[in-house]
């Protein structure tokens, strides 16, 4: 048995109170260490003794793990885990490899504790904290807390869209967004709406008037945006799952920035009623969460189409993509494919020779439909907007008529080539982003660069409509960044349960 699966044993174990298996994981010897709070246990003994004299455990959710090897045939195993009463803990392992396979010869226990109730309103993570909406006590979903990204409509709130002009002017909502409705009715409780980039055009996570959301996974460093808000959320541990949107690439990018899971879904395959749209033609009603799990069970929610997925039985590599990230980065990335099932490939898909051409066209098209959304009400609203999102809807207003018939033939002529790609079963392997998150202060003009460098990343889901789920399974320089999938048209399903099984990034 390998390390990770003695640990999820052990897990078992735990949750079942089986002392004799509890036993069985702690090595037998007499400098054995159990410690919590102020108590250490010292000796096998004293620790089956402790165990056989308590009632069991507290029940606890392992979120995330983390494994490192500093020496042959010892490893030591962090794992973040969460009580429903969201107090959050660490329990540190130091196992050793015997003759009779992996036992821990050390563990620490810690609990920290949950945030105050007047900590938690945040503004430049929440708009409005809650809770807002209490759970149905029923469904897949019960009282996993939700966040939701401030595009859709919550009824009884006004839509804010990461702007105090716009949310100062918008009427109140008498109906919840039916992706919100569909996550409710499936037992979720609605814990905040979420901030977001200026009205989502954006993939930094920094808005001039809220401020930019700490992000745990990385101090000093952005989220990634638009969808900031709702990841920072859910990576401190406010919330379990937020329901976000992803244009070209605003539920993937915070995923990698934030080392969480995320999924954009094929396109229409999730409701789009009650959300604040920005490019429709590549606009989809997401989700971000810590647990593979969590975020395939709320995916089904969405889903609007029935389906047994086909497997996904071939993963592939096109180095030309993967030479889009940054050195680092492609690093750590051979690596975690190494350890991926099933085994990867590499192949020459001949995407990367059209690049250029399709990311200019899903450029002109995406500014094109978003001045359509917005122009108006930018036109009426001067200095409303930060001079970059300002920027990006003018470009919008410069396309013509010719230009953007153009783009969107060959955007149609994308699709084809992709849909080609990913034949049934097979999933495209790429980072999530060109690099870790940058430096809450970089300059404008690098996080232009690193913009621009993602987006080439991001934008083949986006222009295809294709599915893509992120994993935080990649690491440099101890930063995550995310390793996604990309797969077939409607293969949502199968991806998910796909990276479900990609549980621990122990290789990361």
């Amino acid at each position: 048995m390998d390390l990770l699966d003695a640990f999820w044993a052990y897990e078992r174990a735990l949750a079942a109170n089986d002392v004799a298996a509890l036993d069985h994981w702690f090595m037998d010897a007499p400098d054995t260490l159990r410690a919590e709070g102020d108590t250490v246990l010292v000796g096998h003994a004293a620790i089956a003794d402790f165990r056989r004299g308590r009632d069991g455990a507290p029940a606890r959710v392992v979120e995330r793990v983390h494994v490192v090897r500093p020496a042959p045939q010892v490893a030591v195993v962090t794992a973040e885990t969460r009580r429903p009463d969201g107090t959050r803990g660490l329990q540190t392992q130091v196992w050793q490899h015997t003759d009779a396979g992996w036992r821990i010869a050390a563990a620490h226990v810690g609990a920290v504790p949950a945030p105050a109730p007047d900590d938690r309103p945040d503004p430049a993570v929440w708009r409005v904290a809650g809770p807002l909406v209490a759970s149905t006590g029923k469904g897949p979903l019960v009282h996993v807390r939700l966040a939701v990204k401030d595009l859709f409509a919550v009824a009884g709130q006004r839509v804010g869209a990461g702007n105090p002009t716009w949310l100062a002017q918008a009427r109140t909502e008498e109906a919840h967004a039916q992706a919100l409705r569909r996550l409710l009715e499936a037992g979720a409780e609605l814990t905040g709406i979420a901030q977001t980039d200026e009205l989502a055009f954006s993939l930094a996570g920094t808005n001039v008037h809220y401020g930019a959301p700490v992000n745990p996974a990385a101090p000093g460093r952005i989220t990634g945006g638009s969808s900031s808000g709702p990841a920072a959320a859910v990576a401190r541990g406010w919330a379990d799952l937020a329901l976000a949107t992803d244009t070209a690439g605003s539920i993937r990018v915070p995923a990698s920035y934030c080392g969480l899971y995320g999924w954009r879904p094929t396109h229409g395959t999730t409701p789009a009623a009650g959300l604040l749209a920005l490019a429709s033609s590549f606009d989809t009603a997401g989700l971000l969460a810590r647990d593979p799990a969590l975020l395939r069970t709320a995916a089904e929610a969405l889903l609007t189409a029935a389906g047994t997925p086909l497997p996904v039985t071939e993963l592939v590599v096109d180095e030309d993509l993967v030479a889009l990230a940054e050195p680092e980065v492609r690093a750590s990335f051979k690596a975690a494919c190494r350890a991926l099932l099933p085994p990867v490939t590499t192949t020459a898909t001949g995407v990367a020779e059209h690049l250029d051409d399709w990311f200019a066209a899903f450029r002109t098209v995406q500014a094109a439909e978003a001045w359509q959304q917005h122009g108006p009400w930018i036109t009426a609203h001067p200095g409303a907007l930060a001079p970059d999102v300002a920027a990006r809807f003018d470009n919008g207003r410069r396309v013509a008529e010719a230009e953007r018939a153009h783009a969107e033939q060959t955007l149609a002529d994308a699709r084809k080539v992709l849909d080609a790609v990913l034949a049934p079963g097979t999933g495209l392997l790429l980072p999530a982003t060109s690099g870790p998150a940058l430096r809450a202060d970089a300059p404008p003009e690098e996080v232009e660069a690193v913009r621009v460098a993602t987006l080439r990343l991001t934008c083949l889901a986006s222009l295809a409509g294709l599915p893509a789920v992120v994993a935080p399974l990649l690491r440099v320089r101890s930063l995550p960044v995310g390793l996604c999938v990309l797969g077939g048209r409607g293969s949502d399903r199968a991806l998910l349960d796909l990276t479900t099984g990609w549980r621990s990034p122990a290789h990361a």
